[in-house]
């Protein structure tokens, strides 16, 4: 039986799912959200510095992202994720002064690891056998318990590749979360991995047409508005609290919270949840990239670990960075900028800039933390959880939260979820 309201607490990727799964179902959907903007660590943003909008991160989806596409299927913006029809990755090595490019195959019987103009220079096909083990389950595991992290292939593709998806030094991140990002990419074949990046913005893509379909399906949103505690009685939740105002529950109705950790611990004491996170640091600058740049670039030897060309800016990415998050602002900018110059042979200044900063983007992706993560069902018979941090059996990452608010918005309908 269809709830008759389902509150869902939490306006960003995994809320927004959430909502969307629901009201496409014909479930009226009540949105609160804290901050005066939906999107969480998705969202855009003007920058006075810079003079247009940004966003706060960088973010690359993967083309068998089934989750995320079904999502963007639904609100109209599947074409708002730009990319090539192919998986082609370029790296530099500012060290050495290196290039190369990946060019994977699509198909699933992996070829390109005999084409050694395809393959990662220095390295065998033999090299990539080793992956095998990586792509199994390894529950209590870490990924320097199944693998060599050594060697070409792991300096040159696999190491950036694990930092990125986990946003945990690899050597001590939980294999099977490892593990899972290799069963739905690079054993599945190029096709699944071609890269898509948001144009133009996160908002644009992801967050705005979602609004814009919630709104015509008739839910309501509310904005600026933290929920300070639930009530409960007989097995579930009958109440939550808004400052002053009380939203009673009435007996058909949900409630998903879909957010942070922190956030969902002070509402529900005694659950279990991550309690370590990762930083990531983002640079932009305001500066055309080159014409000859790739769409996105993987930096070895640097500080800055991934390089996004845009039209009219050029945006750096570093994650796992809490060894930089204290680090003074414009020694960041120089830093960083000194990388791209590096990367792209330019003898500019430092141009305009900012700095994000996001210092709990995402769960510290090792063993320990990871089994702290809670499913979407809890003690309560009508309250879900959702957001990239619960069991979703993937890292945290945006096809990790669209998948828990999808997961979410199942539960709720009394379906069963995998």
């Amino acid at each position: 039986m269809k709830p008759k309201t389902v509150y869902i607490v939490g306006a960003g990727l995994s809320g927004l799912s959430a909502a969307v799964a629901l009201a496409s179902r014909g479930v009226h959907v009540e949105l609160i959200e804290a901050a005066n903007q939906a999107g969480g660590r998705c969202r855009s943003y003007h920058d006075a510095t810079l003079g247009r909008s940004i966003d706060n991160g960088n973010h690359l989806v993967l083309s068998g992202n089934r989750a995320t596409f079904a999502y963007l299927r639904a609100i109209g913006a599947e074409k708002a994720m730009a990319g090539p029809d192919y998986a082609e990755f370029e790296f530099a090595d500012l060290k050495s002064g290196a290039r190369w490019r990946i060019t994977p195959n699509d198909g699933l019987l992996p070829w390109w690891i005999f084409a050694k103009g395809r393959r990662v220079p220095g390295t065998t096909a033999i090299d990539y056998l080793g992956l095998a083990g990586l792509a199994r389950a390894n529950r209590g595991k870490a990924i320097a318990d199944v693998m060599a992290c050594k060697g070409a292939l792991w300096e040159r593709l696999m190491r950036p590749f694990l930092l990125a998806a986990l946003n945990t030094e690899p050597q001590r991140a939980s294999a099977e979360l490892a593990g899972a990002v290799i069963r739905e990419t690079l054993a599945r074949g190029g096709r699944h991995y071609y890269p898509r990046i948001a144009h133009p913005t996160l908002a644009a893509a992801l967050v705005e047409p979602a609004l814009a379909m919630l709104k015509q399906a008739g839910a309501t949103l509310r904005f600026g508005q933290r929920v300070r505690k639930l009530e409960f009685a007989h097995g579930r939740v009958v109440a939550l609290r808004i400052g002053d105002t009380e939203i009673r529950l009435g007996d058909g109705d949900s409630l998903v919270l879909a957010t942070p950790p922190w956030v969902t611990q002070d509402l529900l004491p005694g659950i279990a949840v991550p309690t370590q996170h990762s930083a990531i640091l983002n640079a932009h600058f305001l500066y055309p990239a080159p014409a000859q740049a790739v769409p996105i670039l993987g930096v070895i030897g640097g500080t800055a670990e991934w390089i996004f060309a845009f039209e009219d800016r050029i945006s750096v990415t570093v994650s796992c960075a809490d060894r930089l998050i204290d680090r003074d602002r414009e020694e960041l900018a120089q830093l960083l900028w000194r990388d791209v110059t590096a990367a792209y042979g330019l003898s500019a200044t430092l141009p305009p800039w900012q700095i994000v900063k996001e210092k709990r983007a995402t769960f510290l992706a090792t063993v320990e933390q990871a089994a702290k993560r809670p499913p979407a069902a809890t003690e309560w018979s009508n309250l879900l959880l959702a957001g990239d941090w619960t069991d979703t059996g993937l890292p945290a990452t945006i096809e990790g939260a669209v998948r828990s608010g999808q997961k979410a918005a199942k539960l709720a309908l009394g379906e069963r979820t995998r």
